[in-house]
This record gives structure tokens, sequence and C-alpha cells, in this order.
């Protein structure tokens, strides 16, 4: 998924007045306005992989995945600050008779460490370890950025693992929506 935080075009117009002690302009002379038009402030985006299989195991067995690589860009303004990218997780349904869920907090993940940064400011992992992977029972931080840095961007593939349940499942294909933001 991507988000975007659209980008801002703003065109400022100076007039320049005179004050009443100034002489007045000779007849040859031309009063023009001054312009400056700011540049057009950049876009903060985050693309990720359409699409990822896990494969298949057995009732109480995991399956995991390098899900490919996230990236964000952030071409703001200098000024523009921090960022953090979250990752969360709908539950996977098996959508042919009958349905059958598995939660969403049998899904875990790990960002792993940036596999390519540019720019300044500081790049943290969310969980740089398998040892420090989280469910996706709730919204997580993938990654983040600190400090005001300008331009920069930072790449990772994350890891999907799937704990299948001992129980309540039933042999088939089983569908879900892994989503990254960035704010």
């Amino acid at each position: 998924m991507r988000r975007r935080i659209n980008p801002l075009a703003t065109a400022i117009v100076l007039a320049a007045a005179l004050p009443a002690a100034l002489p007045a302009p000779s007849a040859s002379a031309t009063v023009a306005p001054a312009t400056y038009v700011l540049a057009r402030a950049g876009e903060l985006t985050i693309t990720a992989p359409v699409a990822v299989s896990l494969g298949s195991g057995p009732p109480g067995s995991q399956r995991s995945a390098q899900m490919g690589t996230v990236t964000v860009t952030d071409r703001r303004d200098p000024a523009s600050g921090a960022w953090t990218a979250t990752v969360s997780s709908t539950n996977y349904t098996r959508t042919a008779a009958p349905v059958v869920t598995i939660g969403r907090a049998n899904m875990s993940y790990w960002s792993g460490p940036a596999s390519a940064t540019q720019g300044g400011g500081t790049f943290i992992p969310g969980q740089p370890t398998a040892a420090s992977r989280v469910t996706l029972a709730a919204p997580r931080t993938a990654f983040s950025h600190t400090a005001v840095a300008g331009v920069n961007n930072a790449s990772w593939n994350p890891t999907l693992v799937l704990s299948i349940p001992f129980s309540g499942v039933t042999a088939g294909t089983y569908t879900g929506v892994v989503t990254h933001s960035i704010a």
C-alpha cells in the first residue's frame, strides 16, 4: 500500500510599497511587483511488494518468508522532520466453504536492519532481529527516521512468520493483507 502526503505548491507575490518620503519614480521608470515562487515541496511515500506467499504447512507449524523490499522515500523540504513507517495486518481467511479464519495475532513481523539508506539523520529499525519480532495483533512501528535531515530514504526486507493453529483450521488457501503506511 502506498500512502502519500500530498505535495504543497504555494506561490507568494511580494509587491514593493514605496514609503511617502521617497521621491516618485521618473516618468520613464516603471514599478513592477517583485515575485517569488516557492519550490514545490516533495512527497513522503512508501512502497511495498504487492503479494507474498508463505507456502503451506500443517496445523501447529510456522511458515516464514521475507516479504521483499519496503522503501520509504522522503523528498519533503529539510524542515519537514521525522517519519514513522507503520505495519498492520488483517486476519487470514479461507474464503471457500467452510469459511475459516486465522487471526492476525498469529502473524509476526520483524523489519530487520536497513538494506539501504540515503541522507542524514538516524534510521531506526522497528525490530532489528528475529528475537525482537512482534505480532501484528495491533499496528506496529516497522521503521522510523529521526532528525531534520532533508531528502532521505530507507529500504528494508521484513520477515513474516505465520503460526498455524493446532485446531480450528481447514486445508485450503488463506488470504490476508499486510499494510505498510507512512506518516
